[in-house]
């Protein structure tokens, strides 16, 4: 067996998702304080507070306050303990053995342990619960088994090194056994509880939720900053949806600490002496609009590509975010370390190309508006973004496509922002042509597995192959970083051959305090803000 234990790091530190990269060193924070409570305005409020249904990368920072998970991530990728002390791995890879610390209690008194851990799989797999979770991270789940209190055994079907980043991820977070039983337990909330630094207390919806301090925490991951309780006495996160409204806010001293500042107003920020900036790609994939392959008219090769290539992405980007924004060539996020940056520049701001694509597809004429038809059928596509998913001005970015479309090739692209249900019922009901996502995973494997196979949950583009299937599967066998990489590149270049989606930018997040804020960060592998957990409030 392979034995994996903690790695003591610098105390000075802060890694894990409990803690975080540090944003600003910022000497007026001065040295970590006890006390105090603190506001913090955020960009997106979370459809549901269960970990294990979490879908929202703004609602993560909220995640790691009150859940914990067996594992976290280091700064290089990998695993560090966390609820687990240890963990060994059969050689055959069909085995995980999880060795659970016997000094954790949930927030209702309730004790972690072996049994904990089941429960929470088990309740994984009941039917309707978390389908996307049973269907992607866990597909090679066989079972697990309880071999002592502090000890469980993870059994697979099939090797997949994906299950360690499921074991670190919110959807691997410990849930109490007490609160699985609760009626509210979709949706979270007071009575949904974990293991973590802070306890939700207060939650009102549309307008903020509250934490207070866990006194009793004291199993952080050696990379969390310090031990121990955490230094605020509570914390309270405001919906604040309009990104004007959040630096205003900041800016005026009604909230200590925003996260998602706009381009516009970076410099306002950065300027103020009083306050402090930081950003941080995010991990997984880049921000893609991916073509319904299904139905006309992007079942049409050439139709994809005319869309892509009638895109000056740089332009729209700059228009949009000022400078601010990552470009991106791939489905993943150029921070990853599976990335192939020899897809840049290959395609794409290239009107002569789109129209003559859209000409050898048959969209030869167009109407008194400027728009392509074909057999006196308008060239229109639909994009439906879901309220609570959008982030970074996504509407506004999408209008930019829209205008773009429109004057290079004569496309008609219609833009709706509608609330989730009504955005899940297009997607079911395949009444779209493009669909837009992003993923935050700490592993783009992950990301690519939720994306690429037949009848994956985000697979909406209708495009896999035998090949794409086969490499994705190679990838999730080995956990050899060459050979995953290898397979992961051919994913990328089979995608772009394909035409089948058009990169536009890679995530970011930011950070904007008051500069007595101290241990803001973000997590390192994801790159989205950090916990509450390492936060401080200076002189």
């Amino acid at each position: 067996m392979r034995r994996f234990a903690a790695v003591i790091v610098a105390a000075g530190l802060l890694l894990a998702g409990c803690g975080g990269a540090a944003a600003d060193p910022a000497a007026d924070a001065g040295a970590p304080l006890q006390g105090g409570s603190l506001t913090w305005a955020v960009e997106t409020e979370p459809i549901t507070f269960n970990p294990h249904l979490y879908a929202q990368a703004k609602a993560r920072l909220l995640v790691w306050n009150s859940f914990e998970a067996l594992l976290t991530h280091d700064d290089k990728g990998g695993y560090l303990p966390w609820l687990a002390r240890s963990y060994d791995v059969s050689a055959d890879g069909l085995t995980y053995t999880f060795k659970l610390r016997d000094d954790v209690t949930f927030h209702d008194g309730e004790k972690f342990d072996a049994a904990a851990v089941k429960a929470n799989l088990d309740q994984l797999f009941v039917p309707g619960y978390a389908p996307g979770v049973t269907a992607t991270q866990l597909k090679n789940f066989k079972d697990a088994q309880i071999v002592d209190p502090t000890t469980i055994a993870v059994h697979l079907k099939q090797p997949d090194v994906l299950i360690l980043d499921f074991f670190a991820s919110p959807q691997g977070a410990q849930i109490s056994p007490k609160s699985l039983k609760s009626p509210n337990l979709k949706a979270g909330g007071p009575d949904v509880v974990g293991t973590g630094p802070f306890i939700l207390d207060r939650y009102t919806k549309g307008q903020e939720v509250h934490y207070k301090k866990n006194p009793a925490y004291n199993w952080a991951p050696a990379n969390a900053g310090h031990q121990g309780a955490a230094y605020l006495d509570g914390i309270t996160y405001r919906f604040l949806k309009e990104s004007s409204v959040r630096v205003g806010a900041l800016t005026s001293g009604q909230v200590d600490v925003i996260e998602g500042v706009p381009a516009t107003e970076q410099g306002l920020v950065k300027a103020d002496p009083n306050l402090q900036f930081a950003q941080h790609l995010n991990s997984g994939t880049a921000y893609n609009y991916y073509f319904n392959q299904t139905r006309a008219p992007f079942d049409d090769i050439r139709v994809r590509k005319a869309f892509r290539d009638a895109v000056d992405v740089d332009a729209v980007l700059q228009g949009v975010y000022r400078g601010t924004a990552t470009r991106a060539w791939s489905i993943l996020s150029p921070s990853g370390p599976f990335y192939d940056p020899s897809l840049e520049k290959s395609y794409g701001n290239n009107a002569a190309e789109a129209n003559s694509l859209l000409d050898q597809a048959g969209w030869a004429t167009k109407d008194a508006d400027g728009f392509r038809t074909k057999d006196g059928k308008r060239l229109t596509v639909r994009i439906v973004l879901s309220a609570p998913f959008v982030r970074d001005k996504r509407d506004i970015l999408a209008q930019a496509v829209q205008a773009a479309v429109k004057q290079s090739a004569g496309i008609d692209l219609q833009v709706k922002v509608v609330d989730q249900g009504t955005a899940t019922d297009a997607l079911n009901k395949n009444e779209f042509e493009v669909f837009d996502n992003s993923r935050a995973d700490t592993d783009a494997g992950a990301a690519l597995t939720l994306i690429v196979p037949k009848g994956a949950p985000i697979n909406r583009h209708g495009f896999t192959s035998a090949d794409l299937e086969s490499q994705i599967a190679t990838a999730a066998a080995t956990t050899d970083t060459a050979k995953r990489k290898d397979a992961y590149v051919a994913v990328q270049r089979a995608l772009n051959d394909n035409a089948t989606l058009l990169p536009l930018y890679a995530p970011a997040d930011q950070i904007a305090a008051q500069k007595r804020i101290g241990g803001l960060g973000f997590e390192p592998t994801a790159g989205v803000p950090a916990s509450a957990y390492n936060v401080w409030i200076g002189k």
